[in-house]
């Protein structure tokens, strides 16, 4: 009787956190979806970048573990529920946005069982901090999908924030080469014949 207990508890836990995560399909972000006619929001995001680094994975500068690529894709935008889209371009104060970051990841992950609380959030930890080549190709592909969104959409947020090449190449560029150079090279094409 007492295992089923637990079990029941662990479950209502489990699905406690993902009722509560549905919310993110109520968070906009900034972009737009590839054809234009609407804005694209978090959940699409991260489903949209989990394959993104199923298909691109080959282009990775350096071996990684798919399925963990995909765990922190899919969940590393969790914490917009309580905190919101950052635009990358906006105008922003990161160690502001950062906090409040840290703290929805303790309230969204805190719902799981403690097990799996652990789990989530040191991956979410570790794509946060970009340090393990899995994180760094995560982070990498989170920038480029984006960026095919703005190229698809007439320069979409890139026209909305007055984005230079040069910022960019700075925000965007140095991240997607860290972690896959030859998609940057690929893209950079592209991106230098918009900006022309």
């Amino acid at each position: 009787m007492l295992k089923q207990e637990a079990s029941d508890t662990r479950i209502a836990k489990q699905f406690q956190f993902l009722i509560e995560v549905d919310r993110l399909k109520s968070v906009l972000r900034a972009n737009s979806i590839c054809d234009a006619s609407r804005r694209e929001n978090s959940a699409e995001h991260s489903w949209h970048i989990a394959l993104y680094a199923l298909t691109l994975a080959e282009h990775a500068n350096h071996p990684v573990s798919i399925e963990r690529v995909i765990k922190m894709l899919l969940i590393h935008d969790l914490v917009e529920i309580d905190a919101g889209d950052t635009p990358l371009h906006s105008t922003h104060d990161t160690s502001q946005t950062m906090a409040i970051e840290k703290a929805a990841a303790d309230r969204i992950f805190g719902l799981l069982p403690e097990d799996q609380c652990r789990d989530f959030r040191a991956l979410w930890d570790e794509f946060e901090a970009a340090e393990t080549e899995d994180a760094v190709f995560a982070k990498a592909i989170d920038r480029v999908q984006p960026v095919i969104c703005n190229l698809e959409t007439d320069g979409g947020t890139w026209t909305d924030y007055n984005v230079t090449l040069e910022q960019l190449e700075t925000r965007v560029g140095t991240r997607v080469e860290k972690g896959a150079l030859t998609v940057w090279k690929h893209l950079k094409s592209r991106i230098t014949t918009y900006f022309s």
